[in-house]
């Protein structure tokens, strides 16, 4: 990985920590679920500068939530070792995956593709979600297992975070100005002859 790509995870992490901590200041209803945002900064990691940037994006993002979540939360230690890793993996795969996109410069068919691709990225978090909350939680802590409502009701609120966050991610790669910003950061702009 060179200085440029690992710039840009530890910028787009820290994104993700900023965004985490607006969507809980902002929540609408105080006490309520909130949108937590945060996976958009590492989506946009993974998809424009590959796999390895988006998994430390991802590992870098999920310190404020697994914080919020772990330590100040019920997950203790282990909520804060986890959410960095879960957030991980989803950058990681959406990096995978994104190699689909780089193969067109089609930018119609870019932007449809990578609200299912987003979507896709998510599943292995959500296993890894659903694993920790059902089996490490009660395994490490003690503890009974969550209601499988409880369990059930985080996991659809993460993927309509998810879905929200792909329409967004679509509207970014249609974008020419911020494709062309992000392409001529990370590859050398062709000389011109004049």
């Amino acid at each position: 990985m060179n200085t440029k790509k690992l710039t840009f995870a530890i910028m787009m992490g820290a994104l993700g920590n900023v965004l985490c901590i607006i969507s809980y200041l902002l929540q609408i209803i105080p006490g309520a679920v909130a949108l937590d945002l945060s996976l958009l900064a590492v989506f946009i990691a993974g998809i424009y500068a590959g796999p390895k940037t988006g998994l430390i994006a991802g590992l870098i993002a999920g310190i404020t939530p697994g914080i919020m979540f772990g330590p100040l939360g019920t997950g203790g230690i282990l909520g804060l070792i986890a959410l960095p890793i879960g957030k991980g993996l989803t950058g990681l795969t959406i990096g995978l995956l994104a190699i689909i996109l780089h193969k067109t410069d089609n930018r119609i068919y870019k932007s449809a593709a990578v609200i299912p691709l987003t979507i896709l990225a998510y599943i292995p978090e959500g296993i890894f979600t659903y694993a920790y909350f059902t089996v490490l939680l009660p395994l490490f802590l003690n503890s009974a297992p969550l209601a499988s409502a409880i369990v059930y009701t985080i996991m659809t609120k993460a993927i309509i975070e998810v879905i929200i966050m792909s329409i967004i991610i679509s509207v970014l790669i249609y974008i020419r100005a911020i494709n062309n910003v992000v392409g001529t950061y990370f590859h050398k702009p062709e000389p011109t002859n004049n």
